[in-house]
Order: structure tokens, then C-alpha cells, then sequence
């Protein structure tokens, strides 16, 4: 899979594209739909399938602080996309002046000049353009004019109840801890990254050392809490019990990510980018009277992860 950042990378001699656009953050259920149509109708056309998205995030951009928290990073984004198959990755560089391109501009410098698209594939609620001015409709008469086709995604099937898979609703599930039910719209296991640092190690005096994972800026971090799941370091996955909050107990104030990778012994992953997936929901993060107290749970919360994740 290629990887192109600004349209000044895309090859002059690049030939057709069948192309979707978004920030596909989550790379979920719906986005993948959406990607596999693409895949297929270039592979129909003889074309390459495009998946075009934007960094920043547009909001960052149009409306500063709005950031929102992150499913996936974009490199993790693209490990998926190529699993997907898809043949390149256009990220553009979202800036204020890309922001006031109208929609007619946006389409003629990206998808005509730069990827000379034939088809595009898009959910139906897709906007584009200087202030999301442009809709599929709009898209679809821009077709006409500069010769290509517009495909739209029934994306309200997907969901339970008819409710559409997508990233604001895996943000509000990972957000309340319900893991469980973000995976359901993820297609897998809510992941978080981020570098191993040093913390106070009192899981290690405890006999449950933990890696301490250093978060990456926006990353939706679940609800307060302990979960089951995997810890992922050099390439090795690790059934893990992972805690997340400010460990009351101890009086702490920091929120943080901890993962202890269940009955591994002398593990040093310092230093060490690493992923942590969340399977399931434990318990609450509670305030306990003595440490024996503690060290009773936090045993049946390492058989309880134990046993999920055998």
C-alpha cells in the first residue's frame, strides 16, 4: 500500500482512482463497508482504490479546542486500511487555507487533477467543502460535470435498533466503559497506544507490576475502571488486566493507563511503544480502606482478566 502526504506526492502517472473520503477515525464497522465497496469497484474498473483523510482533524482546524478524543491513530488507522486491502493512503494537511477551498475547488485539485477519479464511494451523510457546503448531492452533479460516478453507502442497516455504526458512537461507548459494546461498532477490541514510562511502582511492590502507557494527545480513553484485555509489546500479545483512573487508594490525581501482563515475570518495557486492547469491563475504580483489601481484588480481577482473555 502507497502512503502519500500532500497531493504533491500523489505520481503524476498514478492512472485512475476509485476514492472515499473522511477521517474514518475508528476504522469501524461502517468505514469498512464503505472501503470494501471502493476496493471492489476499482478492482470492477481495473482502477486503484484511494482512501483520502486529513490531519488534523477538520475541527481542530475550523473550530480550535474541538479536537475530538481519538479512536485510532493515523498510523494505526492505516495498518488497517491496508489489511483491508486498500492500495493507497492520501493524507492532506488540513490547514486554514485547504479549509476555505469550496467544494467545486476541493473536488477539481484532489479528486480530478491529483487522483483522476472515475468513481467515489461515500456514506450518505458526507459533506465537504469550504463549511461542509458540499453534500453527496452536490457531489454527484460535480460528477457529471468532471466524469465521474457517486456511490452512496446505506449505512442505517448496520447498527442495532437501525442506529448507523460510527466514530461518535464508539466515542460515547468507550467513554462510559462499555467496551464490549465499542467493539461491536469497531469490528475488534478498542485499542489505546503509547510509550511505557516510569510511574510510581507500587503495582510492582504490590507483586503486579504494571507498564504505565504514556497515552498519545486526544486518545479516547475509557471510563475509570478495571478491564480485560491484551497488552501488545514487540510484536508479543499478553492477556493483561488494566486499570484506568487515579488510583484512589493511594490519593492520586494523575489519570493513567496501567496494564499488568498476567503472570509474565521480569518484563522491562521501558521506553517501549506499546498497545493496549480493551475485551471487557471489570469493575469500577474504587478507594480501598487497607492495602490487603486491595491486593484481595486486584487477585480476582487478574483471575476474572485471566480467564476472559485464556
Amino acid at each position: 500500500m502507497q502512503r502519500w502526504h500532500g497531493l504533491e506526492e500523489v505520481p503524476g502517472d498514478w492512472g485512475r482512482s476509485v476514492v472515499t473520503i473522511g477521517s474514518f477515525d475508528g476504522v469501524h464497522r461502517g468505514h469498512q463497508l464503505i472501503i470494501d465497496q471502493a476496493i471492489a469497484h476499482a478492482r470492477d474498473l481495473g482502477a486503484r482504490s484511494v482512501v483520502v483523510t486529513f490531519d488534523p482533524h477538520p475541527s481542530e482546524v475550523v473550530r480550535p479546542g474541538s479536537h475530538p478524543a481519538l479512536l485510532a491513530s493515523h498510523r494505526r488507522r492505516a495498518e488497517l486500511m491496508a489489511e483491508l486491502g486498500v492500495d493507497a493512503i492520501l493524507l492532506i494537511p488540513f490547514t486554514p487555507a485547504f479549509s476555505h477551498l469550496s467544494p467545486e475547488d476541493f473536488v477539481r485539485q484532489v479528486l480530478v487533477d491529483a487522483l483522476h477519479t472515475t468513481r467515489i464511494v461515500e456514506g450518505p451523510n458526507f459533506r465537504f467543502g469550504h463549511r461542509a457546503s458540499g453534500d453527496v448531492a452536490l457531489l454527484a452533479t460535480l460528477g457529471e460535470r468532471y466524469d465521474f460516478s457517486v456511490d452512496v453507502c446505506d449505512l442505517t442497516v448496520q447498527g442495532e435498533n437501525g442506529t448507523p455504526f460510527s466514530s461518535t458512537l464508539a466515542r460515547r461507548l468507550v467513554a462510559e466503559g462499555d467496551v464490549a459494546g465499542a467493539a461491536e461498532v469497531l469490528g475488534r477490541p478498542h485499542r489505546v497506544e503509547g510509550t511505557v514510562v516510569r510511574g510510581a511502582q507500587r503495582g510492582r511492590e504490590l507483586g503486579y507490576p504494571t507498564a504505565n502507557v504514556e497515552t498519545l494527545p486526544h486518545t479516547a480513553i475509557p471510563a475509570d475502571g478495571v478491564y480485560a484485555g491484551w497488552l501488545t509489546a514487540n510484536q508479543e500479545r499478553m492477556p493483561a488486566a488494566i486499570s484506568v483512573g487515579t488510583n484512589p487508594t493511594f490519593d492520586g490525581t494523575a489519570r493513567t493507563v496501567e496494564a499488568y501482563a498476567i503472570d509474565r515475570v521480569g518484563l522491562d518495557l521501558y521506553g517501549l511503544h506499546v498497545s493496549v486492547d480493551f475485551l471487557a469491563y471489570l469493575r469500577g475504580m474504587e478507594k480501598f480502606d487497607t492495602i490487603d483489601a486491595l491486593l484481595d481484588r486486584m487477585a480476582v480481577d487478574v483471575k476474572q482478566a485471566r480467564e476472559l482473555t485464556d
